[in-house]
């Protein structure tokens, strides 16, 4: 169902987000065949679908056909569809682009916590495979919180199909993040390197719980928004040595993502091949690369 228009409680206007470069470059780097980008939303049209009312962006459209066509001259022939924060819990737009995109494209979506489980099975069988959980933007949260109650519910009710629960999260709030979830019911996965300031250093207790919990199989961490945690502009050298420290700890358990269109950059707009060259960087060698942008991502999200 289609969300209705709705206005922002209070005098808040939520920020404009710039739009994404609509001409992408030829990356340096070739990707293998099958490379998936796990990492992306699609927002709007907003002429057809409202944002939800309390967030705290307001992206620029960003459609399926410009995402297909940074794919494209990226060389990625499968993609995973991360779900807003802008539309809530109402999944339409992403269910919609995957229904068109067909079966190359999985998702990740964010509900309810009550949600039934006839409605997990249709997004199942829709290509979704995760549930993202967002702890960043939660309003009067104490910092390295969690409510795990909520969230062991929440496990539970996808473990039967198999899935993943996707934390946006800062690692560096939680050093001892392995054992807060040392018996948590599904794996789960971390976005944007573990989403801490590269000026904190790898020896950040959280982050060092992070790797342990990849080296136990039960934990994925994404290679996304270099530009959301370096001090340094693009090529972002100071987030090498992160992505360095996932691949040494677990190469079997790190993905890659475009995290296009790039929503609340601050800065200047990147384009998304110089964003894709940062992988000569991080995973030099071509193996390895293969498995993280191939291999994992077909174990963790199904592709066939």
């Amino acid at each position: 169902m289609n969300s209705k228009t709705q206005s922002n409680a209070g005098s808040f206007e939520p920020p404009v987000c710039a739009a994404f470069d609509p001409k992408p470059c030829k990356p340096r780097i070739t990707l293998p065949p099958h490379a998936c980008d796990t990492h992306a939303h699609i927002c709007g049209p907003i002429a057809r679908y409202a944002y939800y009312s309390e967030r705290i962006y307001t992206p620029a459209d960003a459609l399926l056909p410009d995402y297909r066509h940074m794919l494209a001259t990226l060389g990625v022939e499968r993609a995973v569809l991360v779900q807003p924060s802008v539309y809530g819990t109402d999944n339409t737009v992403m269910l919609e682009a995957m229904q068109a995109a067909g079966p190359q494209f999985r998702g990740v979506a964010v509900v309810a916590e009550d949600i039934s489980g006839q409605e997990l099975k249709r997004m199942h069988d829709a290509g979704v495979r995760s549930v993202r959980v967002n702890i960043v933007d939660v309003k009067d949260r104490k910092a390295g919180t969690l409510p795990l109650e909520a969230l062991r519910k929440l496990a539970l009710k996808i473990a039967p199909f198999g899935w993943h629960l996707e934390f946006l999260m800062h690692v560096d709030e939680f050093p001892d993040l392995d054992r807060m979830l040392a018996d948590f019911p599904v794996d789960t996965v971390y976005g944007h390197l573990g989403y801490m300031r590269t000026d904190k250093g790898i020896a950040a207790p959280g982050f060092q719980a992070l790797l342990r919990m990849m080296q136990s199989g039960r934990a994925w961490v994404k290679l996304t928004g270099p530009y959301r945690i370096s001090t340094q502009p693009l090529p972002h050298a100071d987030t090498n040595a992160y992505a360095h420290a996932l691949i040494k700890a677990a190469p079997q358990q790190v993905i890659w993502g475009t995290d296009w269109p790039h929503v609340m950059v601050k800065g200047t707009m990147p384009n998304d091949g110089d964003l894709c060259n940062l992988l000569g960087d991080w995973v030099p060698d071509a193996a390895t690369r293969k498995q993280v942008l191939v291999d994992n991502p077909a174990r963790l999200y199904g592709f066939r």
